[in-house]
């Protein structure tokens, strides 16, 4: 199972970011800017929902319920999150007017409200 996740991980990376629904001032984010903002990192969303980014790779989504799954920060602005059900997704994470915005594969965008340190 541990080999099979590198291995899913790389299939379900975005190759390219303009694939996503971006906008003209969204500032992608390298692979260090995504190390530093949120590893370690809790960021809370607007709805009340919250994305823990725990330093050993470990991630939990909780809103309504708790999602865990391991995190792989992409060179692309990207963050692929494979669950414990082995579901897999990515988002990309980008800089809006100065704030840090979610934008998952569908297109649906999501402002972080905050960042907290774990």
């Amino acid at each position: 199972m541990k080999r099979l996740i590198p291995v899913l991980l790389i299939f379900a990376t975005p190759s390219f970011a303009s694939e996503w629904n971006t906008r003209s001032d969204d500032q992608l984010l390298t692979q260090t800017e995504l190390e530093t903002t949120l590893r370690g990192q809790t960021l809370t969303y607007y709805d009340g929902g919250t994305s823990e980014f725990r330093g050993d790779g470990q991630y939990f989504y909780t809103y309504g319920g708790v999602w865990q799954g391991i995190y792989h920060l992409g060179a692309d602005s990207t963050v692929c999150v494979t669950y414990v059900t082995e579901q897999t997704r990515c988002d990309l994470y980008v800089s809006y007017d100065g704030n840090l915005t979610v934008i998952t594969e569908t297109g649906l965008r999501f402002p972080i409200k905050s960042i907290v340190k774990n």
